[in-house]
C-alpha cells in the first residue's frame, strides 16, 4: 500500500501535503476578503476626523468665553492713553483656569509678548512647569501586551499629514501663525502633529474690549482623548478581526479539505484502476452527498462501470467472432478435404458450390462484424444535427415503393398528429439505416403479398417509430435476445449463413447512440394469437434530448 501511495504522490495526482493548492487558495481569497475590511478600520479617517472636528469645536466655543472674560475682567484702562491687558490679572485668571482643565492657555498681548501661561507657574525659584499626571490601571499583561503591539504595529499607520508641531524656546507670537492671524481680528483653528504622532489642537482667539484687540488667547489641547478613542476602537476591532480570521480559516479549511480529500481519493482510486490489471479496488461512496463531488463520483462510478462493462462486451464478442467464423472455416475445411478423395465430377461441383457458398456467408459475416467494431467510435466521432422524422420517413418510403419488386410485401405509411414537431437530434444515415434494417426483417418473415406497416406518433417529449409485419411473430422468451450478437431466428424456408446475425444489434447500438429506446412485441388479434411483430423505436424530442 506504501509503494502505491508513494507512485501516486510521484505521479502528482496524490498529494501528501497537509494543505493543497485548493486549499491554499481558498485560504486566501477567503482572508484577503477580511483584511481588506480590516484595513479600512484601521486607518479610521473619517472616524478620526470627526473626532477632531468635535475637540476643535468645542475648543473654539471654550476660548470665546475665555477671551470674553480676560476682555471684561483684566482690561487695564490708561487715562490718556489706549486700554491694555493686565498681566497680573491675566496671569490670575489663567492660573486659577489651568488648574480645572488640561487645556493650555497662553495670552499674548498687542504687542506680541506673552503675559501667562497655563503650563508655567511664577515664583521665587522661576517658572515651574506642570502637566497632567496620567490615570492610574492595573497594569495587566494583556492590556501591556495589546499596547505595545499597537505601538509597534499601528504606528506605521499613523502618518498623519498634519504640520509638525515644534515648541518654541522663546514664546512671543511672531512663533504661532494662527496668533499672528488671530491679531487681525479673525479666529484660527490648527491641527498639528508632534514627532511622536501625537496630536496638538489649537484655537487662537482675539481679545476684543469694544472691537479694539486687545492681545491673543492662545488655547491648545495634546489630542490623547483623540488618540485613545481611535486606539480603544482599533483593538476591539482587532479582536474582531482575530475572531473572524480564525473563523474564516478554520472554515476555508473544513471547506477545502471537504473537496480535496474526496479528489484525492478518488484521484487515488483512479490511478489503481489505471496501473492494476485486475479489479481490486473500493470505489469510495459519494452519494450521501448532495452537491458537485457527490455529483462526480456518481459519474466516475457510473464511468468505470461502464468501462467494465464495455471490457467485458468486447470479450464476449471476440469470443462470438471467433465461434462465428470458425463454423465457415470448418465446413470450407471439411469440403476440400472431402472435394481431394471424390472423383466424381458432379459431387466435386456441388462441394465446390458449398465452398463458395461459405465464402459468401465468411464475407458477409466479416463486413457485419467489421461495421458493427466501428459503429460505437463513429457514432462516438458523427456531430448530431436536427432530423425531421416525418421527413425522413415519407422519404424512405416513397424510395422504397418506387422501385417495389413483384412478391415483396406491401409497405404502408402512417404518420399521426402531422401538425406536431417530429424533430429530434441525431445522425440521419444512421437512422435510415435502422429502419432499413428493420423493414428488411420484417420482409423476410412477412408473407409473399403482406403488408409491413410504418407508424410514427409525436408527444410532448417523444418520437415514436413502430414497424409492423404480418409474419409469424417473436418467441416472448426471445423478445430480448433477438437484440444480441449473431442470434439468429430465421424462416424454415430461408437458405442458412444468409444472414450473421448482427442487425438488430448494430440497430440498438445506434438507438443507444441516440439516447433512445428499442424493443420488440407480438402483435394479437381478438383471440389472443400471434398476428405480427412490432419494433417500436423511441426517440426523444430536440428540447429534451439533453436530459434524457
Amino acid at each position: 500500500m506504501t509503494e502505491k501511495l508513494q507512485n501516486l504522490s510521484n505521479t502528482g495526482l496524490y498529494s501528501k501535503n497537509r494543505f493543497s493548492r485548493l486549499t491554499l487558495r481558498i485560504l486566501a481569497i477567503n482572508s484577503v476578503a477580511i483584511a481588506i475590511l480590516i484595513a479600512g478600520f484601521l486607518y479610521l479617517d473619517r472616524y478620526e476626523s470627526s473626532l477632531i472636528q468635535s475637540e476643535l469645536e468645542a475648543l473654539e466655543h471654550q476660548a470665546d468665553l475665555f477671551s470674553d472674560a480676560i476682555g471684561e475682567v483684566a482690561v487695564r484702562s490708561n487715562y490718556g492713553t489706549s486700554s491694555s491687558l493686565s498681566r497680573t490679572l491675566v496671569r490670575r485668571i489663567v492660573t486659577k483656569s489651568g488648574n480645572e482643565t488640561p487645556t493650555r492657555s497662553r495670552v499674548f498681548d498687542a504687542k506680541g509678548r506673552l503675559l501667562a501661561d497655563s503650563m508655567s507657574l511664577p515664583g521665587a525659584v522661576g517658572n515651574v512647569e506642570m502637566k497632567p499626571l496620567e490615570p492610574l490601571s492595573p497594569n495587566l499583561f494583556f492590556r501591556a501586551f495589546a499596547e505595545s503591539f499597537y505601538e509597534q504595529v499601528f504606528g506605521l499607520l499613523r502618518q498623519r499629514p498634519f504640520p509638525m508641531y515644534r515648541e518654541s524656546t522663546l514664546q512671543l507670537a511672531s512663533a504661532f501663525p494662527e496668533v499672528v492671524q488671530a491679531m487681525k481680528g479673525t479666529t484660527l483653528k490648527t491641527v498639528r502633529a508632534t514627532e511622536k504622532g501625537s496630536l496638538i489642537l489649537t484655537v487662537a482667539v482675539p481679545i476684543q474690549k469694544y472691537k479694539r484687540v486687545l492681545g491673543v488667547l492662545l488655547l491648545s489641547l495634546e489630542g490623547k482623548k483623540i488618540d485613545e478613542a481611535v486606539r480603544s476602537f482599533r483593538l476591539e476591532m482587532f479582536g474582531v478581526f482575530l475572531l473572524t480570521i480564525s473563523i474564516t480559516v478554520a472554515l476555508s479549511v473544513y471547506l477545502a479539505r471537504s473537496i480535496t480529500l474526496p479528489i484525492q481519493r478518488l484521484a487515488s482510486i483512479a490511478e489503481q484502476i489505471r496501473n492494476d490489471r485486475g479489479r481490486h479496488y473500493t470505489m469510495p461512496d459519494f452519494s450521501e452527498r448532495n452537491d458537485e463531488i457527490g455529483e462526480l463520483g456518481k459519474a466516475i462510478k457510473q464511468m468505470t462501470d461502464n468501462l467494465w462493462q464495455r471490457l467485458d462486451a468486447i470479450e464476449r464478442f471476440a469470443a462470438d467472432v471467433s465461434h462465428e467464423i470458425k463454423n465457415p472455416l470448418t465446413s470450407i475445411r471439411s469440403a476440400v478435404e472431402t472435394a481431394a478423395k471424390v472423383t466424381d465430377s458432379g459431387k466435386r461441383d456441388r462441394l465446390l458450390a458449398v465452398i463458395l457458398d461459405d465464402v459468401h456467408r465468411l464475407d458477409r459475416l466479416i463486413s457485419d462484424i467489421s461495421d458493427s467494431s466501428r459503429l460505437d467510435a463513429e457514432l462516438s466521432r458523427e456531430t448530431f444535427t436536427k432530423i425531421d422524422i416525418k421527413k425522413l420517413l415519407q422519404t424512405f418510403h416513397e424510395m422504397t415503393t418506387s422501385d417495389r419488386r413483384p412478391n415483396i410485401p406491401f409497405l404502408m405509411l402512417n404518420i399521426a398528429d402531422n401538425e406536431a414537431s417530429h424533430v429530434v437530434q441525431g445522425h440521419e444515415n444512421r437512422l435510415v439505416q435502422v429502419i432499413q434494417n428493420l423493414v428488411t426483417n420484417a420482409v423476410t418473415f412477412s408473407p409473399i403479398g403482406g403488408t409491413i406497416t410504418i407508424h410514427c406518433e409525436s408527444d410532448e417529449f417523444n418520437v415514436t417509430i413502430m414497424i409492423d409485419d404480418e409474419g409469424p411473430g417473436i418467441p416472448n422468451s426471445k423478445l430480448t435476445a433477438i437484440f444480441d450478437r449473431f442470434y439468429t431466428e430465421r424462416p424454415t424456408d430461408e437458405k442458412f449463413g444468409m444472414h450473421s446475425g448482427l442487425g438488430l444489434s448494430i440497430c440498438k447500438q445506434i438507438i443507444d447512440a441516440h439516447r433512445g429506446q428499442i424493443w420488440a412485441q407480438n402483435l394479437l388479434n381478438d383471440l389472443d394469437e400471434i398476428k405480427g411483430a412490432r419494433f417500436i423505436i423511441k426517440l426523444a424530442k430536440e428540447n429534451h434530448s439533453r436530459t434524457r
